[in-house]
C-alpha cells in the first residue's frame, strides 16, 4: 500500500506520510528535525528577561484596557 504523499507548508517539499515519522503531519521530515533540535521552551530566560518581558505585556494590557474602556467624549 502506498503512503500519501504531502507538501511541506514550511519549504514545500512533497514527501511520503509513513507511520511513526517525527513531528508535524504536514511537514517534511527534514523540517521537522529542525523543529526538534531547537524546542521553544527549552531556552530559559534570565530575571532581566523576565522582568522585560513582563513590563511589556502589563503595558500592553493597560493600553487594551484603556481603549476599551475610555469614555467617547
Amino acid at each position: 500500500m502506498a503512503f500519501p504523499i504531502k507538501t511541506c507548508v514550511v519549504c514545500g517539499e512533497e514527501f511520503e506520510l509513513k507511520p511513526g515519522k517525527p513531528g508535524f503531519a504536514n511537514r517534511c521530515p527534514s523540517c521537522s528535525e529542525n523543529e526538534e533540535a531547537q524546542p521553544v521552551g527549552a531556552r530559559h530566560k534570565d530575571a532581566v528577561e523576565r522582568r522585560n518581558e513582563h513590563e511589556v505585556n502589563a503595558e500592553r494590557r493597560r493600553v487594551i484596557r484603556d481603549m476599551l474602556y475610555r469614555k467617547d467624549s
